[in-house]
C-alpha cells in the first residue's frame, strides 16, 4: 500500500491540448514512457478518441536541470525527488472537441502543443485555447514542437505567430518551450517551466468527495469464469474530499430511463473493492492526479465508457441532477474552431446545442431566452452544481462548433 506524499501517488493533473497530429500523444510518451492511444480505433486512424492517461515522476539535479529518470545516465548521479505529475492526453480532432472540454474540467494546469512546421493558429488550436479559458484553466505552457523537421528561420517565424496568436488570450505572457517530443530535445527546460508555472494547487481532503468519471471499463477477458469476474472500474479525478477502499458510493445520474414520457435518473449505489492511484493500490485516494476504483458494479454498467459523465460520492452527498438547465449565457464573437470567420449570432428558441458540464455531453433544446437566461431541455440528464460552466456549440455547416459558455443558475 502507499500513502499520500509518496513518490508513487501524483499530486496534479496536467493536460496535453492542442490540434490533432501536433504531437500529445507523442510528447506524453516522452515524459511517462507510456504509448496512451491503446484503443482500437485510435490506432487505425492515428489520432487520441478518449482521454488517456499516464504518470511521470520528476526529479531535479544538482546542476538545476529536471528529468523524469531518477539516475543521469551520463554521469550517473541520482536526482532529488520533486514530485509525480498525472498526464491528461486529449483530442484534438474538431469533431472530438466535447471530449476535451470532459478532459478540461479534471486538469489542474494544461501544455499547449503548437506544431512549429503548420501556421499557427490551427482551427483546433484556437479551441482549445478558448476551452482552457472557459474551464478556468490558469496555468498554461505552450509548447513548439517538431522544431527538428524546419529551418531557424522558420521556428522563428512560427514562434512570432504563436505570440500573436496569444497577445488577445489570458495566457499572453505563458512561456514558449521550442521542442522536439520525438528527439527529446528541450524536455528538461519543459519539466522546469511545468515546476516553475504549474504548482500543485491546496486541496479540500476534508469537504465530501467529489469525484469525476472521465473512463469507465470492464477488466475481464472473454472467457472469465463467473467466480474470477471482476467488478466494474472507474477512472477519472477526485475533485475534492477522499475516497477508501469499503467506501460506499453513489454515482450520479446513474442509470436514466424514461418513464410516462418523462426522463427519470436512477442513481446507482455499489462500494469499493479497490484504490488505484498512478499504478499502485492504495488504501484512501486524494485529489491530485487521475485515480482509478474496482468496484462491485456488474461490469456491463461501465463497459465502454457508458458511465462518462456520472459523478461519484459518498449517497446522499452529491450535487442535484438536472433535466432542465436555466444558463447565464456568455457569447464569443465568432465561432471557435472553424478555419472560416462565422459570427456567433443569438441563441435562438427551438435550437440544439451540444453541451458539456464537467465529463458529462448532452444536447439541449433551447426553450426561452428571455432576460439574459437560456433556457434548456436536456436531452440526457446532467449532475451539477449551480455555477458550474456549460460550454454550449452550435451546428455550423456538418459539425458543431464552439460558440460560449453558460453558468448554470436558478431556475425562477
Amino acid at each position: 500500500m502507499v500513502k499520500k506524499g509518496s513518490e508513487d501517488i501524483p499530486e496534479i493533473s496536467i493536460g496535453l491540448v492542442g490540434h490533432v497530429d501536433h504531437g500529445k500523444t507523442t510528447l506524453n510518451e516522452r515524459l511517462s514512457g507510456k504509448w496512451t492511444d491503446t484503443h482500437s480505433e485510435e490506432q487505425k486512424r492515428g489520432i487520441t478518441i478518449k482521454l488517456g492517461y499516464s504518470d511521470a515522476t520528476i526529479f531535479k539535479f544538482k546542476d538545476g536541470h529536471f528529468a523524469t529518470k531518477r539516475k543521469d545516465p551520463a554521469t550517473g548521479e541520482e536526482g532529488t525527488f520533486v514530485r509525480k505529475v498525472s498526464f491528461v492526453d486529449v483530442p484534438g480532432h474538431e469533431s472530438l472537441m466535447a471530449t476535451m472540454m470532459s478532459g478540461a474540467k479534471i486538469m489542474d494546469g494544461a501544455i499547449l502543443l503548437v506544431a512549429a512546421n503548420e501556421t499557427c493558429p490551427q482551427p483546433q488550436t484556437r479551441e482549445h485555447l478558448a476551452a482552457l479559458e472557459i474551464s478556468g484553466i490558469k496555468n498554461v505552457v505552450v509548447v513548439q514542437n517538431k522544431i527538428d523537421i524546419i529551418t531557424k528561420e522558420k521556428a522563428v517565424e512560427n514562434y512570432n505567430q504563436i505570440k500573436k496568436f496569444l497577445s488577445t488570450s489570458s495566457y499572453k505572457d505563458v512561456p514558449i518551450i521550442p521542442l522536439s517530443a520525438l528527439h527529446g530535445v528541450n524536455v528538461d527546460v519543459l519539466l522546469q517551466a511545468i515546476e516553475e508555472e504549474i504548482p500543485t494547487p491546496k486541496r479540500d481532503d476534508t469537504a465530501a468527495p467529489l469525484m469525476i468519471i472521465a473512463r469507465s471499463f470492464d477488466v475481464n477477458k472473454p472467457g472469465t469464469t463467473i467466480e474470477a469476474l471482476q467488478g466494474g472500474v472507474l477512472g477519472g479525478a477526485l475533485i475534492q474530499g477522499s475516497l477508501s477502499k469499503g467506501d460506499k458510493i453513489e454515482i450520479s445520474p446513474g442509470i436514466v430511463k424514461e418513464k410516462n414520457n418523462q426522463l427519470v435518473a436512477e442513481p446507482i449505489i455499489t462500494t469499493i473493492t479497490k484504490v488505484i492511484t498512478g499504478s499502485f493500490e492504495t488504501k484512501q485516494a486524494f485529489p491530485g492526479g487521475t485515480i482509478s476504483l474496482m468496484t462491485e458494479l456488474d461490469p456491463s454498467l461501465t463497459n465502454a465508457d457508458s458511465l462518462v459523465g456520472n459523478l461519484v460520492g459518498h449517497p446522499g452527498k452529491l450535487p442535484p441532477v438536472w433535466t432542465e438547465l436555466a444558463l447565464k449565457a456568455e457569447l464569443f464573437e465568432q465561432v471557435v474552431g472553424s478555419s472560416e470567420e462565422v459570427k456567433v449570432g443569438t441563441i435562438a428558441s427551438g435550437e440544439v446545442l451540444l453541451m458539456t458540464c464537467n465529463a458529462a455531453k448532452t444536447a439541449g433544446v433551447v426553450r426561452d431566452t428571455r432576460k439574459g437566461i437560456i433556457s434548456c431541455k436536456l436531452k440526457i440528464p446532467i449532475c451539477a452544481s449551480i455555477g458550474d460552466k456549460v460550454s454550449l456549440s452550435r451546428r455550423v455547416g456538418n459539425r458543431f462548433r464552439l460558440i460560449g459558455y453558460g453558468v448554470i443558475v436558478e431556475k425562477k
